[in-house]
């Protein structure tokens, strides 16, 4: 009887204390597409990889065009020709591969870029899912965006549109 008693006490408390946390889920792409902010950011990031790319590109091409034209004339030019070509050739590949760390390693120049314009709009999208959670008494808030193992949600505990509303966009 004792045990009973106990156990089914224990199963109330732990069904109390399971139905005492409120959840909810934001789409953070969905919430992210409505930004103006964030497509413009993203714009921009998108422009200055393509001008660090084509500089990349350019050096890339002038070593292989130095290396073609090595290759054709190295049978007319003297050993210390050849090495000199040689060290010309591997400059080039040798700044083509230094720039292409210095813009895209993973603590290069557009991540420090992406950094600065992202991280504005993703604190002000923070705060107003706190402000939302504080106000309706979330424990939990989970982006469906990047949760794969969601399969089902009902739209009801969705407070996207409510981000997005208290952050100034109406949809």
């Amino acid at each position: 009887m004792k045990k009973l008693f106990l156990l089914s006490a224990l199963f109330c408390l732990v069904a109390v204390g399971a139905q005492a946390q409120k959840y909810a889920l934001v789409d953070m792409e969905y919430i992210l597409k409505n930004i103006p902010a964030y497509e413009r950011a993203a714009e921009q990031l998108n422009q200055q990889s393509k001008r660090w790319q084509s500089e990349i590109d350019v050096l890339a091409e002038e070593a292989e065009t130095l290396y073609k034209k090595y290759q054709s004339e190295s049978m007319f030019l003297s050993d210390e020709q050849r090495t000199l070509r040689e060290e010309e050739i591997l400059s080039l590949e040798k700044e083509a591969r230094e720039l292409k760390n210095k813009y895209f390693a993973p603590d290069g120049e557009l991540y420090k870029k992406r950094e600065s314009l992202m991280a504005p709009i993703q604190d002000e999208i923070y705060n107003a899912v706190k402000d939302i959670c504080d106000t309706k008494g979330y424990s939990m808030v989970i982006d469906r965006a990047s949760a794969t193992s969601i399969i089902y949600a009902s739209p009801k505990v969705d407070i996207s549109n409510d981000v997005l509303t208290k952050l100034g966009y109406s949809n």
